[in-house]
């Protein structure tokens, strides 16, 4: 198959999505395909009829994820006075391929609006489709619809504006509406971390988000065409689950399994499957979790893109069940492909 691996963009994941395209690139090039890694934003000179018989090593340059998120200001001056979002040959080059691997993270990425373009295109691509998309990234919208639907998530408030004069509960969590890789998360305690917090909050985004703060343990698990995976634990050696924690290998120890009682396991595998339903998310999806002391669960959220790195969850639940990586990145194409079947 002729596939594009899409990652890059403009997003505060802009580097762990280019780490996940790199690895994805690389495994499907090992199962025989012909593959072209592209980031979605700059683009790339070849054009469609040549790219994919390229010798290029597109991964070549693709550096590890650094402690601190990128600067997007520093890339978005490459483009300096284009409008555009796709960058050159972006989308004819879609269009020629099989299937487009969707390993882009974060706002540009997640919220359905390259799903929804491609889907006025014609283009085929990996992941839930463009609505699902876009509400799981809301997480205001996100947590309205698990209510509805008796998923157990935390309380929460939408702030109207940073001079909003809601008073939390400490302590609490106050994060943005649409980001991911907890970039835009903070854990206040009292009122002058509260009110800092809210302001660095709005410094990213319109819609910030202060939510009821669940002591206790962590858990995530992966959801593959309505199935569950097996669920991982998470427990960051130092403070919470950050983007340091996520992406620099050591700083967090995940256990897959989690070492629970079976009875919790099916639990957290249950509520996973109901929030993906009540997203209507397709194909695949990560939900998060909380589980307190007395092992109440509570749904954080769910991930639509979930990260593909070497330190990446996913990876690791599918490796519980016998899939290697290079198996899992062709189980997500071949699911994927149902769907425009």
């Amino acid at each position: 198959m002729k596939i594009v691996v899409l990652a890059g963009g403009i997003s505060t994941e802009r580097d762990v999505s280019l780490v996940t395209g790199r690895d994805v690139y690389k495994a499907l090039r090992e199962n025989g395909h012909q593959v072209v890694l592209l980031d979605v934003y700059l683009g790339c000179d070849m054009d469609a009829d040549m790219v994919f018989d390229s010798d290029t090593d597109w991964a070549a340059k693709v550096a590890p994820v650094s402690e601190t998120t990128p600067d997007i200001g520093e890339i978005m001056a490459l483009r300096a006075g284009e409008r555009e979002f796709f960058g050159s040959n972006v989308i004819t080059i879609c269009q020629a391929a099989d299937i487009v691997f969707m390993a882009l993270h974060g706002d540009c990425g997640e919220n359905g609006k390259i799903q929804a373009a491609f889907d006025l295109m014609g283009i085929r691509y990996t992941g839930t489709d463009s609505l699902s998309s876009a509400i799981a990234m809301d997480k205001d919208i996100s947590k309205q619809l698990f209510r509805m639907n008796n998923v157990p998530t935390p309380d929460s408030h939408m702030l109207c504006g940073a001079d909003d004069d809601y008073q939390p509960k400490y302590p609490c969590v106050v994060k943005i509406c649409n980001g991911g890789s907890s970039v835009g998360v903070y854990i206040a305690n009292n009122e002058s971390e509260y009110k800092s917090a809210v302001e660095d909050a709005f410094r990213y985004e319109s819609k910030v988000i202060v939510e009821e703060y669940i002591s206790g343990r962590e858990f995530t698990c992966g959801v593959i065409e309505g199935v569950a995976l097996p669920v991982v634990e998470i427990a960051p050696k130092s403070g919470f689950y950050d983007y340091r924690s996520k992406y620099q290998a050591g700083a967090t120890v995940e256990t897959c399994p989690a070492q629970i009682d079976d009875a919790i396991t099916a639990r957290i595998q249950e509520e996973a499957v109901r929030a993906c339903d009540a997203l209507g998310i397709r194909t695949y999806a990560r939900i998060d979790f909380m589980m307190n002391d007395r092992q109440d669960i509570y749904c954080l959220e769910a991930n639509t893109l979930p990260g593909m790195t070497p330190t990446s969850l996913i990876p690791q639940e599918a490796a519980a069940i016998g899939k290697s990586y290079n198996e899992l990145c062709e189980w997500i194409i071949e699911i994927s492909m149902r769907k425009w079947a």
